[in-house]
């Protein structure tokens, strides 16, 4: 079913539109949960409640594309989760190397003054990716945005380690080099 359907049933506030993208998006959706959080059941749970988020927002909210906004909705929903149970220190490690990683090159939140500067960063952030050469913006974004395992990456991307250590060291360096061309303190 084409996503506008999908969104139509939503408008029309039937029961089917949470199986239609259960079933177009649903594996997607499990992935990225099960990347942040490396417990199925939470994940699980997380997915729910992501489709739940999505039934209180459609309507009056029309995403362009839906795939891309539930993926977001998955997403923050799992980052929440996480942090919810970090402070419980019911994970370990996953997700604290991939902020280890990243603080070098952005700045934390807790220095962002006003939406203002989320939004210029934001911004930032985009021009940098467009940038890049497709590959390397995939690669990012699967390893920062989706929060993928780097081994599962070097299986993909048929590189060792080392080399893929490398290479991502070299983008959050790229990245923080222009940031810091941007004015952007860290």
């Amino acid at each position: 079913m084409e996503d506008q359907e999908i969104l139509e049933l939503y408008f029309s506030r039937r029961d089917e539109a949470i199986r239609e993208t259960e079933k177009k998006y649903g594996g997607m959706c499990l992935q990225i949960a099960n990347h942040i959080l490396s417990c199925l059941e939470d994940a699980e749970e997380c997915v729910n409640d992501a489709y739940l988020k999505a039934w209180n927002a459609i309507p009056p909210a029309r995403p362009d594309r839906l795939g891309v906004w539930l993926g977001r909705v998955v997403r923050n929903t799992a980052l929440n989760l996480w942090k919810k149970n970090h402070r419980k220190k019911r994970y370990t490690a996953g997700m604290e190397q991939l902020f280890s990683e990243l603080e070098e090159c952005i700045p934390s939140p807790a220095s962002v003054d006003a939406a203002l500067e989320e939004e210029e960063l934001e911004t930032l952030l985009n021009r940098w990716l467009a940038g890049l050469s497709g590959e390397d913006r995939i690669l990012f974004l699967r390893r920062y945005w989706n929060c993928e395992a780097l081994s599962r990456l070097e299986r993909e991307y048929q590189m060792s380690h080392g080399k893929m250590a490398k290479k991502m060291y070299q983008l959050r360096r790229d990245l923080k080099a222009q940031l810091e061309k941007e004015g952007k303190v860290l």
